[in-house]
């Protein structure tokens, strides 16, 4: 694994919603589904995707944009066309009066609108993201991410548009895994570009040294990994490797080893009914008294108290 995969793997999508929206002008939207992540595109037309706070951001025909929630915000034919449908968790529809309309703007499968033959489409996915691993890949991102046209994997966004509209056997295991692949997919595109300022320990994964020890880290968290023990596996001096991690990654070894393995411990300790001394081995622990002093020290909260959410 390296540190992309195992954040990802958090963000895995699980029965996501879908949406095909086809709308002619005037049109605005307001999105309060309280999802945690977005992927969007348009198939026709173009979109601004408006936060409360923040610059709009013009979506053009093929281009797609990741959206951080859970706040709300409005997607329109202009920044300055007022919403008049309010979108709910579950695609719910309704008036900005709060007024039912789900079931008037069916127009098939996730597809809703007052005219299918709009002259704008636009089809989303959502996440509901959680926990501790997930919030270190949310915390790498601004709150929108546009990638052009030219820069996306169009035969997965293609195949994903068309799927969002068809009903057929396992639809939303096929949607929830494209789902996927496009948010990998986008996700690299972003990264790879020179405004993205992509966090160190993406940048730092080519690199011939760092790369192969963030592996190491991510392949197994609970080895006792030193920084001299890291060094001799990627065959550098204890010094030089130190140098090069704290410059390319922005944190030393140990301090990103901890990091990584307090966000794996948090996630444990909510999300299974483990011991707290079972969690502290799986993570690189002797016992729930190491664990918790660290935890305690990194998180200003003992174990057993994020655990109940405190």
């Amino acid at each position: 694994m390296d540190p992309l995969a195992d954040l990802l793997d958090g963000v895995r999508a699980r029965s996501a919603a879908f949406c095909r929206a086809i709308l002619e002008p005037p049109w605005s939207m307001r999105i309060a589904d309280g999802a945690m992540l977005a992927l969007a595109t348009t198939l026709r037309g173009h979109a601004w995707i408006v936060p409360d706070e923040g610059e709009p951001v013009l979506m053009h025909t093929g281009d797609v944009v990741i959206i951080k929630g859970p706040a709300p915000y409005t997607i329109g034919d202009d920044p300055a066309t007022a919403p008049d449908t309010i979108v709910h968790p579950g695609n719910r529809l309704t008036t900005m009066d709060n007024v039912d309309i789900t079931d008037d703007l069916r127009l098939g499968p996730r597809t809703s609108g007052h005219d299918p033959d709009g002259s704008a489409i636009v089809a989303s996915g959502t996440y509901q993201v959680s926990g501790d691993v997930s919030e270190r890949l949310l915390n790498a991102l601004p709150d929108i991410v546009l990638v052009p046209r030219a820069s996306t994997q169009a035969p997965i966004m293609e195949l994903l548009a068309q799927e969002v509209s068809s009903d057929g056997p396992g639809q939303q295991v096929v949607l929830d895994r494209l789902l996927d692949l496009a948010l990998i997919a986008t996700l690299r595109a972003w990264f790879a570009r020179p405004e993205a300022q992509a966090p160190g320990w993406y940048r730092a994964q080519s690199d011939p040294l760092i790369g192969p020890a963030l592996r190491l880290i991510h392949d197994d968290p609970a080895h006792p990994w030193t920084v001299a023990s890291l060094a001799e596996k990627v065959g550098a001096s204890r010094a030089a490797f130190a140098r090069r991690f704290a410059t390319l990654v922005g944190e030393p070894p140990m301090t990103y080893l901890t990091g990584w393995r307090m966000a794996l411990a948090a996630d444990l300790l909510r999300a299974s009914e483990s011991t707290i001394d079972s969690v502290a081995r799986h993570v690189g622990y002797a016992n729930a008294f190491a664990l918790s002093v660290a935890f305690k020290r990194v998180r200003g909260v003992s174990p057993s108290r994020h655990r109940a959410g405190v």
